[in-house]
């Protein structure tokens, strides 16, 4: 039995790799021990309903923050993704459990009970189920409409690789608010840090979401720091542009573990608030580019400011 608290057995593909030296964090990297009530009363609310959050698994660096205002980003299909990429530190192997058809029900009470305006919901890869986990995540979102009908939902999926390119259907079909999936990082640098997934089958799913449904946001988002150049972040913006993706986010990478992919360089706050404006100049409705910018940091407010540029842009306000 696996014990996903120790990381070589989170990780047994990257055991034997040499460790890559973890640079000391510059000031503007830094935050807080979480400490609050409201941090302790989301963490009391996940145990309760037996969920898994990304915020906890991918150890991330605003979860004090967000969890001191309720806002959890749930992640379902369980706690073993059946990737490897090198950036990652959501455990990785072969599942041990088939999809729980109660975690939908799970998700949906916990958001009810955390009084969410806005909820993210992502999900491990599961190569190992035939479309998936598309009709999961569809019966998480109908869940959450059914119990909590006024929260926006935003999704943040696997790209659906190994399965018939039917499977996207089956969640546009279900109506999030926003469909999220991440190109994390530029395309040559995909054998390296996405050795299991393909940039341009990333940005086609994107680009299939808006001609299923032009009316749904669309995002995605990379990190900075993995070896990339600033002409190759460019690039990518302009692949995105071309796919009509509404929403972009970039955020520094940091390196879970001494086997994790190293830290190339830290990027300073200037050089994100020079990304963020060649991104809006080159047509988003919404950026965030920032060192502790993620997928869902600050999402709920993102998402009001989303759809108000889309209003603005119409002309209808």
């Amino acid at each position: 039995m696996r014990d996903l608290k120790i990381p070589q057995e989170r990780h047994p593909e990257k055991a034997k790799k040499p460790d890559n030296a973890q640079p000391r964090k510059p000031d503007w990297i830094r935050v807080k021990a979480p400490t609050s009530e409201g941090y302790k009363q989301t963490q009391k609310i996940m145990r309760e309903n037996k969920l898994v959050t990304v915020c906890e698994e991918a150890g991330c660096p605003n979860v004090g923050e967000c969890w001191s205002q309720g806002h959890a980003t749930m992640m379902i299909m369980g706690e073993v993704c059946t990737r490897g990429c090198t950036f990652c530190n959501v455990a990785t192997g072969k599942p041990p459990e088939d999809l729980d058809v109660f975690e939908p029900g799970r998700v949906a009470h916990a958001v009810e009970k955390l009084g969410l305006n806005h909820v993210v919901i992502t999900s491990v890869d599961r190569d190992d189920v035939e479309d998936g986990g598309a009709e999961h995540f569809a019966m998480t979102i109908r869940a959450v409409r059914k119990r909590a009908p006024n929260t926006t939902i935003e999704i943040l999926t696997p790209d659906f690789l190994r399965c018939d390119p039917s499977v996207l259907e089956i969640v546009v079909e279900a109506k999030p608010d926003v469909f999220n999936h991440n190109l994390e990082t530029v395309p040559g640098l995909y054998p390296e840090v996405r050795p299991g997934a393909r940039y341009f089958h990333s940005l086609r799913l994107l680009q299939r979401v808006k001609e299923l449904d032009p009316t749904m946001f669309t995002k995605s988002g990379i990190m900075v720091g993995l070896g990339e150049d600033k002409q190759g972040v460019v690039q990518v913006m302009d692949d995105m542009r071309a796919a009509d993706i509404d929403f972009l986010t970039i955020g520094q990478y940091l390196q879970p573990t001494p086997k994790h992919h190293r830290v190339d360089r830290f990027v300073t706050p200037d050089e994100f608030a020079t990304y963020e404006k060649t991104a809006y100049n080159k047509g988003f409705l919404m950026v965030s580019a920032s060192p502790l910018t993620r997928s869902s940091y600050h999402a709920g407010d993102d998402f009001q400011r989303l759809r108000k540029n889309r209003l603005k842009k119409l002309g209808q306000v």
